[in-house]
């Protein structure tokens, strides 16, 4: 163990009780512990595909397998870096077992993190044909293996020491259970201080808007529910929050044209109902019209009828007054002819009377 690591803190995450795999027979056997050059490390080692080795001042060190459930930890952690970066483009992540050189005052170290971040605005830029980081991660983020103490102690431990001293800004312990799951952000003093929660929720100051809650590590909750999360709806799938926020916009507008096409339409409707209305009373006032001139015609008729019958009544007092009239004078002639007749009977007499005195 190095000087720094000697000298560590002790680590904040418990250790669980170890576990052992069971051995396998047809496992090429490992160079755990092995004492190699830096030069033969890199040559012969680094890339080693049955195992992978990390090299501690000249000793092989293999990284140990953490279990399927720690697994599906770092792999939902991982996703949820994906998305960060790709909503704010400012680093890189790497895996792969991708090593970097940490010179410290007991040694050299060289490590590979389960994956690491490279901040754009780091001195030592991440070439698109490295394989292997020649600068400091931002970030280093191990998966805890619990299948031996020895791996448990270099994670929380070791490890922890080695990336203070060599200038990590962050690290972060993952594992299936909450209570050995760390996150350390690196003092001015060069020690890890673990990050304090705020109201459930860890924060990065390496990556600013990244933030997560320890306990939906645990849940794994699918990135989809994440969306309206206000936890991580400023980097989880924006570009769908976008689209339904457009959508929900169109849709509001195509509510808002709808309402206005039916107020339109009940405005038209009204407006039709009116004009029925109001051609309703045109033809019931021409039809009252209709009436009074009939009946005007009517009584004009009656008075007509009345005025011909009036006429009529005195043509025939006319001509009743005129038949009067010639009988009256009728009646007065035959008066003065018998007058005349009765008169000129009276002198016959008188002269008959008078001639027979004579006589």
């Amino acid at each position: 163990m190095s000087s720094i690591a000697a000298t560590a803190s002790t680590s904040q995450v418990p250790a669980p009780p170890p576990r052992r795999l069971p051995a396998a027979d047809s496992t090429p056997r490992s160079a755990e512990g092995r004492l190699v050059s830096e030069e033969v490390y890199w040559t012969e080692y680094y890339l080693e595909s049955d195992h992978h080795y990390e090299w501690n001042n000249g000793r092989l060190e293999e990284k140990p397998v953490s279990d399927y459930e720690t697994f599906l930890v770092y792999a939902w952690f991982a996703e949820l870096v994906r998305h960060f970066l790709r909503t704010h483009p400012c680093a890189q992540m790497v895996g792969l077992e991708m090593g970097f050189r940490l010179p410290l005052p007991s040694g050299a170290v060289i490590r590979k993190p389960d994956f690491g971040v490279v901040r754009h605005d780091n001195p030592q830029p991440l070439l698109p044909l490295d394989c292997s980081y020649h600068g400091v991660f931002d970030l280093c983020i191990e998966a805890l293996s619990d299948q031996e103490r020895s791996g448990i102690e270099r994670d929380t431990v070791i490890k922890k020491a080695e990336y203070a001293a060599g200038g990590v800004p962050e690290y972060y312990i993952l594992h299936k259970h909450p209570d050995h799951q760390a996150f350390y952000t690196r003092t001015s003093a060069g020690l890890y201080t673990p990050i304090a929660p705020q109201a459930g929720v860890i924060c990065s100051r390496v990556l600013p808007g990244l933030q997560f809650r320890p306990t939906d590590l645990a849940r794994r909750p699918e990135l989809e529910t994440l969306r309206d999360d206000p936890v991580y709806a400023g980097f989880v799938l924006p570009g769908w929050r976008a689209d339904r926020e457009r959508a929900d916009a169109e849709a509001q507008a195509k509510r808002a044209a709808v309402k206005r096409a039916d107020a339109e339409a009940q405005a038209k409707r009204k407006a039709v109902k009116r004009a029925n209305a109001e051609a309703q009373a045109k033809r019931e006032a021409v039809k009252r019209a209709d009436a009074e001139a009939q009946r005007a015609d009517a009584e004009a008729q009656r008075a007509d009828a009345e005025a011909q019958a009036k006429r009529e009544a005195e043509n025939r007092a006319n001509v009743e007054a005129q038949r009067a009239v010639e009988q009256t004078r009728r009646a007065d002639a035959e008066a003065q002819a018998r007058q005349r007749l009765e008169h000129d009977l009276a002198a016959l007499q008188a002269r008959l009377a008078q001639g027979q005195s004579d006589g």
